[in-house]
């Protein structure tokens, strides 16, 4: 049975799309969407093609592959097969000037591949335009990441500690915990909208592992299967009695992601200063939880947050020595990290139906990083924990 999208979806955002274009650049005429990621937002399919969103016509989705898969599974009313852009090129006249793209995804080698048959003199992007549309959930939306932060909760919560035992290599732990999500109903992978980042699920690690320097943008580390593939977890590191088990994984359904992060003490309890460092950490996640309410500013949480703590607190927050983030939270939906980002330099309004991961942690010599992270709804009693309540460092014997 094939999943589709709603027509009444696609026609709502298309329609929010086109206004917000008209708020923020009056003189648009025309929008090209190329990335997989935001065609399937427009129009239910994921193909390789072109997406053509004119200010005063109907959008047309053009398609090289697969013209048959995307009528099979989408109800966005104009889909057109195409060999190259040319096809897409004799059928469309009196091209403005410019044209909003995606600048941020798409590559010099396509662009140039693209203008060959549609010569417009200038690009301006549409990357902001599309994520604040992005940002704003509907009921259809929340509906699905609800789904998702119930089996993020469960796996967490309830099966990892059955799949945790002395000698199981991170790697080992890794396929045990992919395969019960899955199982369980998650989506199978978890997407990035960073540059050239590659995940499956996240990051797990056991102990020190879980600050290892990595160059991807989270306070989080682990060593990875090897240098080519610093991810998933590592085949020579074995669980130990008395570590500290980080895991920092998204799920999804239908396209649409959770963020969570759970913490495990196999053996005994951590040192007191470590677990108060944590429970600290879950203070700070439940009181910016409190302020996500329909006009709170990012920026302005981000300051009140750090503002609020210790100096000595600070040192390896939200990461460890010298690689540390400067976030609290961020957005989520069809990517893990999407607008806006609980960060200095977003100062727009928050509103209501917006969907948060909000991960506060600090990097401990010897331990690991510990903290909390959960997936909120924005709502006008702040922020609804949609991934569980527990506050980590689940203890496992």
């Amino acid at each position: 049975m094939v999943f589709k999208v709603p027509q009444s979806e696609l026609e709502s955002r298309l329609l929010r799309f086109r206004k917000l274009m008209d708020q923020r650049n009056p003189e648009w005429q025309i929008v090209a969407v190329f990335s997989k990621i935001n065609t399937y937002y427009f129009t239910g399919t994921m193909q390789e093609g072109v997406l053509f969103i004119p200010r005063y016509d109907e959008a047309v989705l053009w398609i090289r592959r697969s013209f048959e898969r995307a009528v099979d599974e989408s109800l966005f009313p104009d889909i057109r097969p195409m060999e190259s852009y040319r096809d897409a090129a004799i059928t469309m006249k009196n091209l403005p000037d410019t044209v909003y793209l995606e600048k941020e995804i798409v590559p010099i080698a396509m662009l140039q591949r693209f203008q060959k048959y549609f010569p417009f003199s200038k690009i301006e992007s549409a990357d902001l335009q599309i994520g604040a549309v992005r940002a704003v959930k509907s009921r259809y939306e929340l509906d699905l990441m609800i789904e998702s932060g119930k089996i993020h909760q469960r796996v967490t919560e309830e099966l990892v500690p059955g799949m945790l035992h002395e000698g199981i290599s991170e790697s080992e732990f890794f396929c045990d915990l992919y395969t019960a999500l899955v199982r369980e109903g998650h989506h199978g992978v978890a997407r990035f909208s960073m540059f050239d980042t590659e995940s499956i699920l996240g990051q797990i690690a056991f102990g020190e592992s879980s600050i290892y320097p990595t160059s991807f943008n989270g306070p989080g580390g682990n060593y990875g299967m090897s240098p080519a593939v610093p991810i998933m977890g590592n085949r020579d590191r074995k669980l130990r009695r008395d570590d500290l088990v980080f895991v920092d994984i998204g799920c999804g359904i239908e396209g649409y992601h959770t963020d969570k992060t759970m913490t495990y003490v196999f053996g005994k309890q951590l040192p007191d200063e470590a677990v108060e460092i944590h429970l600290k950490c879950v203070e700070i996640q439940n009181n910016i939880a409190l302020m996500l309410k329909p006009g709170a500013i990012p920026s302005v949480i981000y300051n009140e947050i750090l503002g609020g703590l210790r100096p000595e607190f600070i040192q390896n927050f939200m990461g460890f020595g010298s690689r540390k983030v400067k976030f609290l939270g961020h957005g989520i939906g069809l990517t893990i990290d999407e607008m806006p980002v609980i960060a200095n330099g977003f100062d727009e309004p928050i509103q209501e139906g917006m969907v948060f991961a909000i991960e506060p942690k600090k990097g401990i010599a010897g331990v690991g990083m510990v903290g909390i992270e959960n997936t909120f709804v924005v709502s006008p009693e702040g922020g609804i924990n949609i991934t569980g309540g527990h506050p980590g460092l689940l203890m496992v014997d």
